[in-house]
């Protein structure tokens, strides 16, 4: 994947501030040593050209970018629509809400991972050379 946000290259952690799995996230990174970028997923929502990017680099169905589990998920009944969704209006969608996208992101020069799952993360970063030693 090329340059991957309009910060830089560096390492970019997208989150939430009052979600544990985030805080959970931060913390393993530290511990890792991983240098990042923390990025507001709600403040510095992640732009429909970003979101397009990731998602087609992943290869993951578009419904793994939503937080499946957020009220707002429930409230729009997104379980019931997004089957009959295009990927791009589904992108688009994404793009006007931060609280709609599963976080944590990690976003570097070479991966996108979504959801906090550390022996994924473990095994993502250290691949690439992108942060562990």
């Amino acid at each position: 994947m090329a340059a991957t946000t309009h910060h830089d290259t560096v390492t970019s952690f997208i989150c939430y501030a009052h979600c544990s799995t985030c805080a959970k996230a931060r913390v393993w990174l530290r511990e890792h040593d991983v240098p990042f970028r923390e990025r507001d997923i709600i403040g510095d929502n992640p732009t429909l050209e970003e979101l397009t990017r990731w998602h087609r680099a992943s290869g993951l169905p578009i419904r793994r970018l939503f937080n499946t589990s957020g009220q707002r998920y429930r409230t729009l009944r997104l379980k019931e629509k997004l089957p009959d969704m295009s990927d791009d209006e589904a992108l688009t969608l994404l793009a006007t809400d931060g609280m709609l996208v599963k976080r944590p992101i990690i976003v570097s020069a070479n991966k996108f991972l979504v959801g906090f799952q550390p022996k994924a993360w473990h095994d993502a970063l250290s691949s690439t050379g992108d942060a562990l030693e």
